[in-house]
């Protein structure tokens, strides 16, 4: 050996995944370390040095240690690497041929895999090598493919997959897998989807808790139990991010249920995470305790969906996304004055706002005259709901079946056309191909006129199926009537409009043109939608003018 060689270092590289470690003792990083120090002391390998990834999957070459002895590979101060065996360098079969047969020797590196009886100084040992790193990638994918049929069974038996208890809960320690409520996170969960529900944005949410030095959830889970989670910082034990309470906002774990299987990875060599909808995963309704009732969840969705924005002046707009221009069926936007008195705030339609009276009108109303109208239609409304409560739940269900007939058929109707027009597609094709087989079309064109075809059918298949499920939906709607009832008699004393009074009683509220435009006297009408019964009757302005 060279004077420059007994000068490098000799790199002992020890891997240990999750999955080796069941192997017990025969895989851990002390035996690994032993074989690999013996190794190099009885074969007198000059500046033994470690390098060791503890929990890291062989399948993946991005690895701490690893990188830092590719790095000092590169500078030239590694002559030898030493594995107990090929599977310690990877379980890739393409990567790891790659390191050994290209990669090392660019850089002068001599390999030894010890029980694999691997040195590359000896191009006799290396005849088995590509087979023995098939092999070792075939128990990766056959590992991923037994834990991935693992997780399907506990998922179909309705237990919980995530191994940590998430905030606002706690894990049972009676029941393995279970979940008991941690009140005192659940206090904090609780106030923050009534922030929400107030009207506050994630953002403004994160500035209060911030201000009232709640403990953030890593920094809880820390103190609280002495778990350490990814992004715990002992220095900033406030730092809530918008991204955090997004995410606690629509996550259903707070209305009680489990989802199970919503992220998956495409397969052992990439584990990138993909989120499947709703709908393909395993949902198990009332697993636990909830924290959150569905009533305040179902407000929360609705402010989520229309996210909010503050005005110019600072102040929430409590009707955010709410107002509907009736015409282009475009949200109203709130225009607050600087310099006049707040009865001059108004509603105009964001499309004319955007684009100009030759898109849309403006559809102008005062924030106070809104506030008139919705006020007192509610308290009605309530009223009825509460006084006559018989009368009032037989007319809306009468008024409910024929609306619901009419959006049944008119939903039907729109189905049958996408059907039929899939099975014009598929003669449509039928009549191409003949014409192309005959030679009545040339190539290209057949082509080109399949293309714009086969467009039209791949969104005819994805659309056909959701046409059916919201027709299904449709027709397993019933009367939520009782459900408003309820609302009523709980709210007896409406004395003013607030984002959350809002959005438990209105769906929305659809503003109309005026008769005369811009005249302070001509008819508007406004109408109401109500969750639960929709709307019961559209509203003249002129009687609140």
């Amino acid at each position: 050996m060279s004077q420059s060689n007994q000068m490098k270092i000799t790199a002992l590289y020890c891997r240990l995944s999750q999955d080796d470690g069941l192997d017990g003792e025969s895989n851990s990083i002390q035996n690994q370390k032993r074989i690999l120090e013996q190794y190099a002391m009885d074969h007198r390998f000059p500046n033994p040095q470690f390098y060791v990834d503890d929990g890291y999957s062989g399948a993946n070459f991005n690895r701490p240690d690893f990188q830092r002895m590719m790095a000092d590979m590169e500078d030239g101060k590694i002559g030898v690497i030493i594995t107990k065996d090929l599977s310690r360098l990877g379980r890739n079969q393409l990567h790891t041929g790659l390191y050994i047969e290209e990669r090392f020797p660019q850089f002068g590196i001599r390999y030894i895999a010890i029980n694999d009886n691997v040195d590359t100084e000896n191009a006799e040992s290396n005849d088995l090598m590509p087979f023995k790193n098939l092999f070792n990638e075939w128990f990766v994918r056959d590992t991923s493919r037994k834990i991935r049929a693992v997780q399907r069974a506990k998922a179909q038996r309705g237990e919980r997959l995530g191994t940590r208890a998430p905030y606002g809960y706690k894990k049972d320690e009676n029941t393995k897998g279970k979940l008991v409520v941690d009140e005192e996170a659940a206090a904090v969960v609780r106030r923050i989807f009534a922030l929400c529900a107030a009207g506050n944005g994630p953002s403004q949410i994160v500035r209060i808790l911030k201000s009232e030095q709640v403990l953030c959830p890593t920094m809880y889970a820390y103190e609280r139990f002495g778990t350490k989670h990814m992004g715990l910082s002992l220095d900033k034990p406030y730092n809530w991010n918008s991204d955090t309470v997004a995410s606690m906002l629509e996550n259903e774990l707070y209305l009680g249920n489990t989802i199970n299987m919503r992220y998956s990875t495409k397969s052992y060599k990439d584990r990138r995470k993909v989120e499947h909808p709703r709908e393909e995963c395993m949902v198990i309704e009332g697993s636990h305790e909830a924290i959150i009732d569905r009533e305040t969840w179902d407000i929360v969705q609705r402010v989520r969906q229309h996210k909010r924005r503050r005005t110019n002046m600072d102040e929430q707009n409590k009707y955010s996304g709410l107002v509907v221009c009736v015409d282009c069926g475009s949200t109203m936007v709130l225009h607050r004055t600087h310099t006049m008195s707040a009865s001059y705030n108004h509603f105009t339609c964001r499309t004319y706002k955007k684009d100009g009276a030759e898109v849309c009108t403006a559809h102008y109303i005062r924030e106070c005259i809104l506030d008139e109208i919705v006020l007192e239609d509610l308290r009605r409304m309530t009223a009825m709901a509460r006084e006559h409560t018989q009368e009032f739940a037989a007319y809306i269900c009468d008024r409910q079946s024929a609306e619901l007939k009419r959006e049944i058929r008119r939903q039907e109707l729109e189905l049958s056309g996408m059907k039929k027009r899939e099975s014009e597609l598929e003669a449509i094709f039928k009549r191409l191909y003949e014409d192309s087989v005959l030679g009545r079309i040339t190539t290209e064109q057949f082509q080109t006129l399949s293309a714009s075809y086969a467009a039209e059918q791949e969104q005819l298949k994805t659309a056909i199926p959701r046409k059916e499920r919201d027709v299904t939906k449709l027709k397993a709607t019933v009367s939520g009537t009782d459900n408003f009832i309820a609302k009523a008699k709980r709210y007896t004393d409406i004395q003013e409009l607030t984002p959350e009074l809002l959005r438990l009683f209105i769906e929305k509220i659809v503003v109309h043109e005026k008769d005369v435009k811009w005249s302070k006297h001509a008819k508007q009408t406004v109408e109401i939608h109500y969750t639960d019964i929709g709307v019961v009757g559209a509203v003249d302005t002129t009687k609140s003018a």
